[in-house]
């Protein structure tokens, strides 16, 4: 397992489309291990392959205080309910935040490990790192979606 480079806003990977994942082999592992060890590194809640340049279908996410990944192949939005509206930032976008106003319940379609269909759903974080990541996958940042664009995050001192 490594730490993967990740890729920043102005890389011209960032806004290429995906291509799906036919088959779990052990580069595929060794992608999804790494891009875990590299989203905890840099204590982000999500990362899209691309994000690392890699050109898959594939999303690492978690939300939660004790690790407990998502792990999404192929990744797919196939309900979306209500609204939120709030700070998003991006490991692609250091430093920066914006307002985003994203779905609060979504429900996602995807692969698991075994290449198996699964079901996962999820509101407020999960919902939005949910739609940030599959953007992702589809060459989109957030910032395109940022309500009077992005700004500097500051941050509290300790």
């Amino acid at each position: 397992m490594a730490i993967r480079n990740i890729r920043t806003m102005g890389d011209s990977i960032l806004e290429k489309e995906c291509r799906p994942v036919t088959e779990v082999n052990q580069k595929l592992i060794t992608l999804i291990e790494d891009m875990l060890d590299t989203m905890y590194e840099a204590n982000g809640v999500g990362l899209a392959a691309p994000q690392v340049g890699i050109l898959k279908q594939v999303v690492v996410i978690d939300v939660s205080e004790e690790p407990n990944p998502i792990i999404l192949i192929n990744p797919e939005i196939v309900e979306m309910e209500g609204t939120q509206t709030g700070e998003e930032g991006c490991l692609s976008v250091p430093g920066k935040s914006g307002v985003v106003t994203r779905p609060n319940y979504v429900k996602v379609k995807a692969l698991d490990m075994e290449m198996n269909e699964v079901f996962y759903e999820g509101t407020e974080l999960l919902a939005r790192a949910f739609c940030h990541e599959i953007d992702h996958l589809h060459g989109r940042l957030y910032v395109s979606k940022a309500e009077g664009g992005i700004h500097d995050v500051v941050r509290e001192e300790e």
